[in-house]
């Protein structure tokens, strides 16, 4: 075996010029199927980070008549926070939110809007939370930027709210907006106004109680309430994981057209080589090779090709994919209004899976289609072989 690799890598160093142009498109199917599920992996952590972070926290109970997607039901989306709860919520470990549906009027307009109670002294979100402790003789308030831009409202703006209390009735306050928060998650910021939770509380008429409750541990073990829904952080990111999924069988098609690429050169070479290297053949077989062993030795001269493409890609790819995980990967399109968590700029994250599954694909595959063309070397004549006699 030692000197099937010696000749096998002798052969290949011999064939010059056409090696190596294999063995540079083999690295660039290297370097370009890291770098892409990098980036598709780094887009689900930084994804969920920031769902995490602005919205999700480590899991959630719902009311169990809430539905964020239907409006319908946010004016009965209520219930007292259970009692086995509060020593949590004391602690800083779970903050309850309630969430009332109104309007707002700026610039004469309206806009439905969901109304969030919060507390301010939270620490579970990356939230400007303490914006609502900001003196203001009207009720403090923040908004995401997506609100920003479709209400047109800037910080030190006052605009008129409206909502309905627990009897039904429509009443009415101005707010002024004391900040204006950006992040990656347009569900934490279209449509929503942020204020005090014991002032919505208070505007509403609904005492002690809350809509959502975000706790902070996603690890601990979290039992059932009724009348509320165990939403774990698991099944809050799910969309995130069916969006990466999706794209992943999307990019499958690019690596399977890059590795045809790189697979038809090999191959080709493969039937060259085999073509113009008959008295060789005969040769080994004259010497006492088996058929079986000179199959062998052409397979793996084929499939170093993957090994030298390993080391190629390692020359210049390393320094690339090091640049990109430190720029990262801007979308060359405004991704703000595409309704789902994803950042303007991507930050690849490349794990040792990542690297060693992308080499083993690489070097099977290689390794196969190699394999394919040597196997005519099994039919040959040895006697004809060693006369020059086409086969």
């Amino acid at each position: 075996m030692k000197l099937a690799f010696k000749l096998a890598f002798r052969n290949l160093i011999g064939a010059g010029l056409r090696t190596w142009l294999n063995v540079f498109i083999l690295s660039l199917a290297f370097v370009s199927i890291i770098w892409v599920k990098g980036i598709l992996v780094g887009w689900d952590h930084q994804a969920k980070m920031d769902m995490t972070h602005y919205e999700i926290g480590g899991g959630q109970y719902w009311q169990e008549t809430y539905d964020p997607y239907d409006p319908l039901t946010l004016d009965i989306s209520h219930a007292p926070v259970p009692a086995e709860f509060e020593e949590e919520i004391q602690a800083g470990g779970m903050e309850p939110v309630l969430v009332v549906p109104g309007h707002i009027f700026p610039q004469g307009r309206m806009l439905s809007i969901m109304i969030k109670g919060i507390n301010p002294g939270q620490t579970i979100w990356k939230l400007p939370t303490d914006s609502l402790e900001s003196p203001t003789d009207a009720v403090p308030a923040f908004i995401g930027m997506a609100t920003a831009e479709s209400a047109r409202l800037d910080v030190g703006d006052r605009v008129t709210v409206r909502w309905r209390d627990a009897q039904g009735t429509f009443d009415a306050a101005e707010i002024d907006i004391m900040a204006i928060f950006s992040s990656n998650v347009p569900s934490a910021e279209a449509g929503q106004i942020y204020v005090p939770l014991e002032r919505l509380r208070r505007m509403t008429g609904l005492e002690k109680r809350a809509t959502i409750l975000t706790f902070r541990d996603r690890e601990a073990p979290r039992p059932e309430i009724p009348s509320w829904t165990l939403k774990t952080w698991t099944e809050l990111t799910r969309q995130v994981d069916d969006m990466i999924r999706a794209k992943s069988v999307g990019q499958s098609i690019f690596y399977a057209m890059l590795l045809l690429l790189a697979m038809l050169a090999v191959f080709d070479t493969q039937v060259f080589s085999i073509f113009r290297r008959q008295k060789e053949i005969g040769t080994y077989i004259a010497l006492g090779y088996t058929r079986g062993e000179v199959v062998g030795l052409f397979t793996v001269e084929g499939a170093m090709h993957s090994v030298l493409a390993a080391f190629v890609a390692a020359l210049y790819g390393l320094p690339f994919l090091a640049w990109q995980a430190k720029v990262g990967w801007t979308m060359p399109m405004d991704v703000s209004e595409f309704g789902m968590s994803i950042a303007q700029t991507l930050y690849p994250v490349y794990t040792a899976g990542l690297v060693v599954s992308t080499t083993l694909l690489v070097t099977v595959t290689t390794a196969v289609v190699s394999y394919l063309p040597s196997r005519k070397i099994a039919k040959m004549n040895p006697t004809d072989a060693l006369r020059g006699k086409l086969q």
